[in-house]
């Protein structure tokens, strides 16, 4: 049952037969496999929030790089996840990859119960978390071979938004869950407020916030049984040809990982100061991230035998121009919803969560903000809208055109941007920043809406532009370079809040969104284009 010799989706009585049903079961195991992916990948973004909350001897600068830790692994492993399917068959590599994410869980909830953990701890921790987001490119490149180019608008964004639900389920479920003692161990005591969904928790109260790891494996445990037994390998020739066992699926799997991680230990180590563990060398995000990319790519290419020879045969995409055009527009929908999904909580908290005052002539933001919002309160809104309407994006696309309804999303991306750096501006040079609050939450979750329909609208023109073979790989590397988002968008916003001009963030990714606008146009609005409007 687990492997498929046959597989022709674009034949309609194959599809209505055979295909359809084998395909709507791969997609729904694919669908919460990716859900905790994202989970274990991005739930940095809330155990920041808790352990400010907790009084963990960090500073607020060091928690964001926790989130820019993560992101950037998660990014850079999609680099070789975007061709696993190929080398080790689908079921193979989910199941696998999917139980790999056991091991950051476990050790999060185990090193969050000591508030004197060392900071290098949760810095490995949150490397080992980006398998999660690695996850995403071999999830989506897998889904991409079940389904006819004419469903794979809608079958993608399924995948991709109820994917990204993660995001939200973890935003919504951590808080809750570390409010009472689910797995046992010793509580912790709130030192500033805290909250859930429903509402403020005081200072004083009792928290476990071990359970944000722990309760993943409730998911995690059956997922990859469940996994194992319902999915499939497909050895059709555009598919896996040469399918491998098992073993050897994991040890191809494992053995590109590791290249990944290494590539992206040496760029964190190049960025960051020597106070957490970097090199103090201080060198620009904007030249490590080509060097990690182009390194890891390089030395994937260096794997011996079968996989070599595979690995030249995908890295044709990087030919097609369409492929380096797509990459750039899949980043501004893609990348900008899961930076903001990283850095949204922990932007409210920061911004809202403090005074900003003037004190001897100095303007501080150290003073807590009694009548400030909750960021767990409202952090996980965002990320819901964008990944909730992402299959409207794809479906909608299906009916009038990708790159057209992505032009528009691009549009209210780059409004929605410029508003929200207006009201953070305000909010960071005032006493009484809620007051600012409201204006700045309705123009981020407008944003975030455009992400997810924008990022459902990509998947249409990528289905169309690129041939079968190669969508699946291209599908795999957009995401790869578009998951940067989720290093870059807290990376800048920590910097740009250190420098007291949070504003300057956003004005930064609006000038981004109009570079888009006209790639987007030039590639697949124009009249003479060779891909008008697919």
């Amino acid at each position: 049952m687990s492997d498929i010799e046959k597989w022709d989706v674009e034949d309609p009585k194959f599809w209505e037969s055979e295909g359809k049903k084998i395909a709507n079961r791969n997609l729904w195991i694919s669908i919460p496999s990716l859900l905790c992916g994202f989970a274990v990948w991005l739930y940095w973004g809330i155990i920041t929030i808790q352990m400010l909350n907790l009084g963990f001897p960090f500073a607020k600068s060091e928690l964001f790089t926790l989130m820019a830790i993560a992101g950037l692994t998660g990014a850079t492993l999609r680099i070789p996840s975007s061709f696993f399917i190929r080398l080790a068959g689908g079921r193979n590599t989910i199941v696998f990859t999917t139980a790999l994410l056991i091991l950051p869980a476990i050790g999060t909830g185990i090193a969050l119960q000591d508030i004197n953990t060392p900071f290098w701890v949760f810095q490995l921790l949150a490397l080992l978390s980006g398998i999660g987001g690695g996850n995403f490119a071999s999830s989506m490149s897998n889904i991409s071979f079940f389904f006819p180019k004419k469903q794979q608008g809608l079958a993608l964004g399924l995948n991709a938004g109820l994917g990204n639900f993660g995001v939200t389920t973890m935003q919504i479920l951590v808080p809750l869950a570390m409010t009472f003692a689910l797995f046992g161990g010793d509580s912790m005591t709130l030192v500033n407020t805290s909250g859930t969904l429903i509402g403020k928790i005081p200072a004083g109260t009792e928290t476990w916030i071990q359970n944000a790891g722990f309760v993943w494996l409730i998911f995690l445990v059956p997922l990859v049984i469940v996994g194992w037994f319902g999915m499939n390998n497909i050895k059709a020739p555009h598919v896996t040809p040469d399918l491998p066992n098992p073993i050897k699926a994991f040890s191809i799997i494992t053995s590109m990982l590791l290249i990944g991680f290494a590539t992206a230990v040496f760029g964190l180590w190049l960025m960051l100061p020597e106070s957490v563990g970097g090199s103090g060398f201080g060198i620009s995000k904007w030249v490590v991230l080509p060097i990690v990319i182009a390194l890891t790519v390089f030395l994937l290419k260096l794997l011996p035998g079968q996989i070599r020879e595979s690995l030249d045969r995908q890295y044709k995409i990087f030919d097609n121009k369409h492929t380096w055009a797509m990459s750039v527009i899949y980043t501004m929908t893609f990348g900008s919803f899961i930076g903001f999904a990283a850095a949204f909580g922990l932007s409210i908290k920061v911004i809202f969560g403090y005074q900003h005052v003037m004190v001897d002539g100095v303007m501080t933001h150290d003073l807590a903000n009694p009548n400030g919002p909750s960021a767990l309160m409202y952090a996980w809104m965002g990320p819901f809208i964008g990944a909730l309407i992402r299959p409207v994006g794809g479906w909608i696309s299906d009916k009038v055109g990708g790159a057209l309804v992505t032009q528009i999303c691009a549009v209210v991306m780059l409004a929605c941007a410029l508003g929200v750096a207006y009201y953070m501006k305000a909010a960071y040079a005032s006493a009484t920043p809620e007051e600012y609050f409201v204006p700045f939450l309705v123009l981020f979750l407008v944003l975030f809406a455009a992400t997810g329909i924008g990022n459902g609208s990509t998947f249409r023109t990528i289905s169309v532009v690129f041939n079968k073979e190669q969508a699946g790989p291209v599908l795999g590397w957009t995401s790869a370079v578009a998951a940067y988002g989720a290093f870059i968008i807290p990376k800048v916003l920590g910097e740009q809040i250190k420098a007291t001009t949070p504003e300057n963030a956003l004005y930064g990714f609006a000038i981004f969104y109009g570079v888009c606008i006209v790639i987007n146009w030039w590639f697949y609005l124009r009249k003479s284009a060779e891909h008008y409007n697919p």
